[in-house]
């Protein structure tokens, strides 16, 4: 098997003892060296299966990469470790403090847990899943960064507060002996470093450890495998600083671009062949990804032919460009299943799903997709919309009575049902606040008369609600673009229809269907015969032989947010996982408006030379 590899693949099979880190660009072939060296540990140079782990960072990779070496080797591949960081960690504290699986927390658990205490602490939120899983994602990052919650500044609730929540937290786990995927870390960390013996003991046991997928290593899961490594260092790292992509959850790239610095006795390998994508795909992804600076150099060479695989279009619209790529894929360029459509952030994908439903084409999400009709900004357009349409619900004026503020009394509201004059009476010795009452009347009936996209607009112009928006992000301290893009989404989701009733009718749909396909993903039912949208996030790792990249404008990607240099270095390496995900043709897509917006073309493309 060997001799079919080339020669920097050959390089890093046969390399033995001491650190060695293996650059594995996209295509590199890069499992097959992780099995092929494994095999050449034992059979060549003598190591004991047993005294070999092979760590990946999800189940189905460890499994994947299991499945193939106990073809390759059954007999030795069955004492072999493969496993991820948290299964191998967590069968370390076993050993040590003989928990079993019903010490670890359930997913379900903690979010009971967070929202109980959310609402004993009588916290503001509008979303609450949204705010229980922000508090939880916090707690992770602050975990696996092993910062103290007094040194870290929050984004979904003040410093005091979270505080508190992390300690309630903490309180709760041991008060029921219970470890979250996070304290595997932290509780592996802490004894290696307080239990030398211990430590020793799986340093002898573990005496060559390989990592895939090194680039999405964070610094609490290095900083123990270098532990683990000591004294020997028969530490063999591959990945690629050029898909290094996940920084929200502390995997950065300078990890990997310091492993030399830290090893300075490591070798370095590069396999600089890409056996998957068309060369001009690979000449594109090189130009982008040169732009970074922050990154090991490398060349690498397209072995698959190629110069027209690469498409880039321009349209006048989303609308437009979503159904240009229906069409593509209506005309069966490539099986349903060898396609992927791949977006920035999740609510882009929104139309396009919605326009593939129309047409009844099936697909997958690799991502759960965010129900925008379900969140708190579509609940208040639908309580102005039901009061135009003549609701005078109780519940329906308290939503949207101060949004914006209009500095209105819930005890105004005397009854379920709500009369505008006895709304007004109420405030006769405040002619400033009755003014407001009035006008909001007026506004209503002014909405009721609108066709639902002119409506939407009215709300967020006119009323104000998009102001109100960007009072309540600062208030909350969250980001104001995440809820605009929200509700740009929403407003263009409303554009074809021409009553509220068709619009509602339409919502309801939607919604069906995407809780349907939530709980397929969630069963891990996706169809085999489907499209797979996918962000570029949850598309790391995948191929296909085509790859459709809507939305390639400046603000999406790269994003708006991005204004550092870092930042911006990790929208680029993005965009380089995206077009790199393609085996044979690679379709981008550039509407002059987004969410009705003008919108610009991508700086990738420019740095591409596709202009």
């Amino acid at each position: 098997m060997i001799n079919n590899l080339n020669n920097s693949q050959k390089q890093a099979v046969v390399h033995v003892d001491g650190p060695m880190m293996v650059l594995a660009g996209p295509g590199s072939g890069k499992t097959t060296v992780i099995t092929e060296r494994i095999a050449y540990l034992i059979g060549d140079a003598g190591v004991d299966p047993s005294n070999i782990l092979v760590i990946t960072f999800t189940k189905a990779a460890a499994n994947e990469m299991k499945e193939r070496f106990l073809k390759r080797a059954p007999r030795e591949g069955v004492r072999v470790t493969f496993g991820t960081f948290h299964a191998v960690f967590f069968m370390i504290l076993k050993h040590a403090y003989h928990y079993n699986a019903s010490n670890i927390i359930r997913e379900e658990e903690k979010a009971q847990f967070m929202r109980e205490l959310v609402h004993s602490m009588r916290l503001q939120y509008d979303d609450e899943g949204e705010f229980v899983q922000g508090l939880l994602s916090e707690i992770s990052f602050l975990k696996n960064s092993r910062i103290r919650p007094e040194h870290y500044y929050p984004m979904n609730v003040s410093q005091e507060v979270f505080s508190a929540v992390v300690k309630e937290y903490g309180q709760f786990l041991r008060r029921y002996k219970k470890i979250d995927f996070d304290d595997m870390l932290v509780y592996t960390y802490e004894l290696f470093a307080e239990r030398k013996d211990i430590l020793a003991a799986w340093q002898g046991k573990y005496r060559y450890i390989l990592i895939d997928e090194f680039q999405d290593i964070n610094r609490l899961q290095y900083d123990i495998v270098r532990m683990l490594a000591a004294p020997a260092n028969n530490l063999f790292a591959v990945g690629d600083d050029d898909q290094s992509i996940y920084r929200f959850r502390g995997a950065k790239p300078e990890i990997m671009l310091h492993f030399p610095q830290d090893y300075p006795d490591a070798k370095i390998v590069s396999l600089s062949f890409n056996y998957r994508c068309p060369q001009d795909v690979v000449q594109m992804a090189e130009k982008i990804i040169g732009y970074n600076k922050n990154r090991f150099p490398k060349e690498i060479q397209a072995v698959k032919p190629g110069v027209c695989s690469v498409t880039v279009e321009r349209f006048a619209s989303q609308r437009e460009e979503n159904k240009r790529l229906v069409e593509r894929i209506l005309g069966g360029e490539a099986a349903l299943g060898e396609t992927a459509v791949l977006f920035r952030t999740n609510t882009q994908a929104r139309l396009l799903m919605e326009q593939m439903m129309e047409y009844n084409i099936p697909f997958v999400a690799k991502d759960r997709i965010l129900d925008i009709y379900g969140h708190f900004i579509a609940k208040d357009l639908y309580a102005y919309i039901r009061i135009a349409q003549g609701s005078r619900r109780r519940h329906d004026f308290l939503k949207i009575m101060n949004r914006p503020k209009r500095y209105l009394s819930r005890d105004s509201l005397l009854g379920e049902t709500v009369s505008f004059d006895a709304w007004q009476a109420f405030y006769a010795d405040q002619p400033w606040v009755e003014e407001r009452i009035v006008r909001l009347l007026d506004d209503i009936r002014a909405v009721g008369g609108m066709r639902p996209f002119a409506a939407v607009n009215y709300i967020r112009k006119a009323i104000g609600y998009d102001a109100f928006l960007k009072e309540y992000a600062e208030y909350r301290n969250i980001e104001e673009e995440g809820l605009m893009e929200v509700l740009d989404t929403l407003h263009e989701a409303s554009r074809d229809f021409e009553t509220f009733e068709e619009w509602f009718l339409h919502i309801e749909a939607c919604r069906k269907k995407l809780e349907e396909m939530n709980r397929r993903q969630e069963g891990k039912k996706g169809q085999q015969d489907a499209v797979t949208l996918a962000t570029f996030h949850s598309a790391k790792g995948l191929e296909f032989d085509v790859v459709h990249m809507i939305d390639v404008n400046e603000g999406v990607t790269p994003y708006k947010k991005a204004v550092l240099l870092p930042d911006m270095e990790e929208e680029r390496r993005m965009f380089y996982v995206g077009v790199t995900r393609t085996k044979e043709k690679l379709h981008l897509y550039v509407p002059q408006r987004v969410n009705h917006h003008e919108a610009e073309l991508s700086r990738f493309l420019i740095e591409a030379g596709y202009v």
